[in-house]
């Protein structure tokens, strides 16, 4: 097949969307697909464009087997508000040339990635024109997440969600396939005008090989100078709105008094400067920038117990993107989720749970866990084994295949056959996959996605 990926963010981004679109479009390639991305230069989590790329230049290259021709795109210091709508726009207009040249190459998919939404007209333009299939995959509900968040101010804050959540409809009914992370957000999808027989599961996916638990001490423990018995606490990822991360610095001053537990907070974004203002008076905070891809098992791995805090206004909005490889690592999880929630059904059996923005709930469950070795060490075992059976990229990855294929009308090549129905359970909640092989279409593995 002729694949064609259309997204703001792209390797060598390592977090979030950047990351697992990269590795959808290399794990297609190396299927024997002929995949092209069209994507901007690199600058998540950092709001600054990496080093050796330029904003306002085009540029192609080709990498693990597939051709990525960059756009321009306009990055604000400090996003936020019309600024964020029009660092999106950018890149959106700045991008339509090369998708005029991609009509030639005539795609079978195209297959656009929210945010940003903006880009799905272009899109679908394309789609139409080349015949293809318009394959939209949603990692978070933009819309949703820009007001309920308060992300956007100022202005007719009514009329402007009426505006852009009508917008988004119309343009979610125009896809083929629209695919989200999670159960819930595929509820989401739904719920906002998609025909269910055209909504999708497609969550990501953790390297079990690459993220294990290691034998010996992380390296960071040491140079991070932490006492040998201490239970350390990792948050890990990007640190913005949706985050929450306002109420790390809380629990850790409301723990500061144990001197047995010790804090690790690594990242970047646009809340980090506020964390590390308030945490640097705290003898048990490390901070720590965003590591390279090469270090992401070692810093998994300082962690005794992952916290993964949550807005309660984010519970349904957006799907945390480190669990996957919180649970990989074989650590304890802790982390803030309402019941019903993706989050809380796939870790109430792996880890504990605790209400979003609960700072005396989520201190309480750290400061548990840090007293109960054994009881850590049996979550971090039950989370190794889910991440072991269920977070499989190339079970993920040939139920896309034969999902495209069968949308697209092509030979799937290496998939499984386009009747094998793979669905991921939550845990102890659904049955095994191998109930579902008699669906009357391939449905993708319902499990999480994360980055580092």
């Amino acid at each position: 097949m002729r694949i064609l990926i259309y997204g703001l963010n792209y390797a060598p981004e390592v977090t979030g969307v950047g990351k697992y679109t990269a590795e959808m479009a290399e794990g297609l390639a190396a299927r024997g697909h002929d995949v092209r991305v069209v994507c901007a230069p690199p600058y998540y989590p950092q709001w600054q464009v990496h080093e050796g790329w330029r904003a306002w230049q085009y540029r192609r290259e080709s990498a693990h087997g597939v051709s990525v021709r960059r756009a321009p795109l306009w990055v604000p210091k400090r996003p936020g508000g019309a600024k964020r709508i029009l660092h999106l726009a950018s890149f959106a207009l700045a991008s339509l040339p090369l998708l005029l040249r991609e009509a030639f190459w005539r795609p079978h998919i195209v297959m656009p990635i929210a945010p940003t939404l903006l880009c799905a007209p272009g899109a679908l333009m394309l789609a139409r024109a080349s015949g293809a299939k318009a394959w939209l995959h949603i990692q978070d509900f933009e819309v949703d997440a820009a007001f309920e968040l308060g992300l956007l101010e100022g202005g007719d804050q009514a009329f402007a969600a009426r505006a852009a959540r009508g917008f988004e409809r119309t343009l979610l009914r125009r896809f083929d396939v629209v695919s989200s992370i999670s159960p819930r957000m595929v509820e989401r999808v739904v719920d906002k005008g998609v025909e269910a027989a055209r909504a999708e599961c497609l969550p990501n996916w953790v390297d079990t090989n690459a993220i294990y638990p290691l034998p010996q001490p992380s390296v960071f423990r040491q140079r991070l100078g932490i006492p040998p018995g201490n239970a350390v606490v990792l948050y890990s990822g990007n640190m913005g709105a949706k985050q929450g991360i306002d109420i790390l610095a809380d629990v850790a001053t409301a723990l500061a008094a144990r001197r047995d537990i010790s804090f690790v907070f690594c990242g970047d974004g646009a809340a980090k400067h506020e964390l590390a203002a308030r945490c640097a008076a705290l003898p048990n905070c490390h901070l720590l920038p965003l590591q390279p891809v090469t270090l992401l098992n070692e810093l998994l791995n300082v962690a005794d117990i992952h916290v993964l805090p949550q807005r309660a206004d984010a519970a349904d909005l957006v799907m945390p993107s480190k669990l996957t490889g919180m649970l990989a690592s074989g650590r304890a999880v802790v982390a803030m989720a309402r019941p019903g929630t993706s989050l809380f059904n796939v870790v109430t059996d792996l880890g504990v749970v605790v209400p979003p923005e609960d700072g005396d709930a989520l201190a309480g469950a750290i400061a548990a866990l840090a007293g109960d070795a054994a009881r850590r060490a049996a979550l971090g075992r039950a989370a190794r084994r889910y991440a072991q059976q269920w977070l499989s990229p190339d079970a993920i990855f040939g139920a896309l295949e034969a999902r495209m294929a069968a949308l697209a009308g092509v030979s799937a090549g290496s998939a499984a056959p386009a009747t094998v129905r793979v669905q991921t359970p939550e845990p102890a909640r659904v049955p095994h996959p191998a109930d579902a092989l008699h669906a009357s279409r391939p449905t993708l593995p319902e499990v999480e996605r994360t980055d580092v």
